[in-house]
């Protein structure tokens, strides 16, 4: 029986011991976060272990909730001694789940805690993590990571007042227009006010957009990203698309989305001309507990994966942008893992697309694995991004770690068979696990 997640876990031969040393403590360059930049720019500390893991973190809420405890001691008005005693409890629940390898390995990177998480152990945890978080700040979360770049996701209204550089930590926003792209009247009234444009036609919504952008450009901002349940539409043209919206709150669900379609086309050309990377996030299936939702609000673990993504109208986004000359650097994410494939070879038919990492549901540790595996076999993982967060919990660059664990088994597994170089292993890490991100990103 090997050690209790002792130096080697996840790590079954020795060559990938060797290609994970090789990579452990290399800087991390998270370009896709919902970090609050406030609470990086204050250096925030923590009362206590219970508010550093519970305070949003909807993943965990997910497995408290699968597991029956109350609303009250995930959401709730339960203090977060109450809620990390519930989280205890269930935790041993918890085999195979990503939790249990993430809480296991925040415990021991940031904490010297090695014993395993529980009901039994939880009082000793608790005195223990806090006595070493009572020193511990934001600022040394991030020094102990490594963490040298933090994109965090960013409303286009957004004043940008904390983005700024930290210590060792570069931190600029993300310019995400969700929210604008569903042409909400209180989301439009916003854009306006921060821009100084009235966006009562199409031109002047899109003048308010571009301004904001070059706002979000000249705070930092590289990097944008979209949300969505479904993929876009064909681009109707400007003509129609700006009599459309000149209805405004007239316009049906299926209108809208053709008026959103259009912008997105619309900004895409934009980041293009600014060199700006596109992130685009789909096959979501949001806040489906319709019960549940007064109660809890957004991303507090009620989003699903969709059965399925349209990956032919993806195709036809891109092929457009492309043959227009407006295809901007690209990171794809599908919640569907049965997408992965074919955005694998979507990837080679288009000049700088790209896969990102395994997301959300699917950054578990079978999950990247095989993530990984199809970029290999449909694509090529020697170009891959490596890993991101997308978290809004600080302990949650322990997952860098996870990651780096995985391929090394992975590839040392291609090593150890006679596969593949040990020389081309290793530089092959180094470019996923650092390198390749830093490169496509331009930092």
């Amino acid at each position: 029986m090997k050690q209790f997640f002792g130096p080697d876990v996840l790590l079954s031969t020795p060559t990938a011991v060797t290609l994970y040393e090789g990579v452990k403590d290399l800087p991390i360059i998270d370009y896709h976060c919902h970090l609050n930049e406030k609470e990086i720019q204050a250096d925030k500390s923590f009362t206590d272990i219970g508010e550093l893991w519970l305070g949003g973190d909807h993943y965990k809420w997910r497995a408290m909730r699968l597991c029956g405890v109350d609303e009250r001691f995930i959401t709730g008005d339960a203090s977060y001694y109450e809620k990390y005693l519930k989280y205890a409890e269930i935790f041993p629940k918890l085999c195979g789940s990503p939790l249990y390898y993430w809480t296991q390995m925040e415990l021991s990177l940031l904490f010297d805690v090695h014993e395993p998480f529980g009901p039994d152990t939880a009082e000793a945890i608790w005195k223990k993590a806090n006595a070493k978080l009572s020193g511990m700040k934001v600022g040394d979360i991030l020094r102990r990571f490594k963490v040298r770049y933090v994109a965090t996701t960013d409303d286009p209204v957004s004043p940008l007042s904390y983005h700024g550089t930290y210590g060792n930590t570069r931190v600029c926003p993300t310019f995400r227009p969700d929210r604008i792209l569903s042409l909400d009247p209180t989301a439009l009234d916003d854009l306006s006010a921060a821009s100084g444009i009235a966006v009562d036609t199409l031109d002047g919504l899109k003048a308010a957009l571009t301004a904001r952008l070059d706002y979000f450009v000249a705070h930092g901002c590289g990097i944008t990203d979209h949300g969505m349940d479904f993929l876009p539409g064909p681009d109707v043209g400007e003509k129609t698309a700006a009599a459309l919206y000149a209805r405004g709150c007239e316009l049906s669900g299926s209108e809208k989305a053709v008026v959103s379609a259009h912008l997105l086309h619309f900004l895409a050309g934009l980041y293009k001309e600014r060199d700006l990377v596109m992130q685009l996030h789909f096959a979501t299936f949001r806040n489906v507990n319709s019960a549940a939702f007064p109660a809890v609000g957004r991303d507090a673990g009620y989003d699903i994966m969709r059965g399925s993504a349209d990956i032919d109208a993806l195709v036809r986004f891109l092929d457009t942008l492309n043959s227009r000359g407006h295809l901007p650097r690209t990171v794809l994410y599908s919640l569907n893992l049965a997408c992965v494939p074919a955005l694998a070879t979507l990837s080679g038919a288009f000049p700088g697309v790209r896969i990102g990492a395994a997301w959300w549901f699917n950054d578990t540790l079978q999950g990247i694995r095989k993530h990984l595996e199809t970029v290999a076999e449909y694509a090529v993982l020697g170009t891959n991004l490596g890993m991101l967060t997308d978290s809004r919990s600080f302990a949650s660059y322990a997952r860098f770690d996870f990651f780096r664990r995985i391929l090394a088994d992975m590839v040392g597994g291609y090593v150890e068979r006679g596969e593949y170089d040990m020389r081309h292993a290793q530089a092959l890490m180094y470019d996923v696990c650092y390198g390749n991100v830093k490169q496509f990103m331009k930092l």
